[in-house]
């Protein structure tokens, strides 16, 4: 909002003192969602798995196994399962973990 650039500005405050104090507090919700969407999205990222580690197994991520099951067990559902809830289980640790920070923000223009 301008009018707390506005009374910073007349408080005498740097550019730094503004950043640090105005708007990084107030975007604080805005980065907690792009943090656990971007830790998401490179979480779930099986391509770039593939290319860095070329194909070695002992260092393959989750999601290489996962997609290296489903392709030798097509039809043991029951291992399948456990695995992706296994998968899911350090999304969920990071989401509940920012989860504050990413409700206030979805709550933040509600009220008035």
């Amino acid at each position: 909002p301008r009018e707390l650039f506005e009374a910073a500005e007349m408080d005498g405050a740097s550019h730094s003192q503004v950043f640090f104090s105005i708007v990084l507090p107030v975007s604080r919700p805005a980065l907690a969602s792009l943090a656990i969407f971007d830790f998401v999205w490179t979480w779930n990222d099986l391509l770039t798995a593939l290319i860095f580690l070329g194909g070695f197994r002992d260092v393959a991520p989750m999601t290489v196994a996962v997609s290296q099951l489903v392709a030798s067990r097509g039809n043991g559902w029951e291992i399948l399962t456990s695995a992706a809830i296994l998968s899911v289980i350090v999304p969920m640790v990071v989401f509940v973990a920012m989860q504050k920070y990413f409700v206030r923000g979805m709550l933040a223009g509600v009220s008035k």
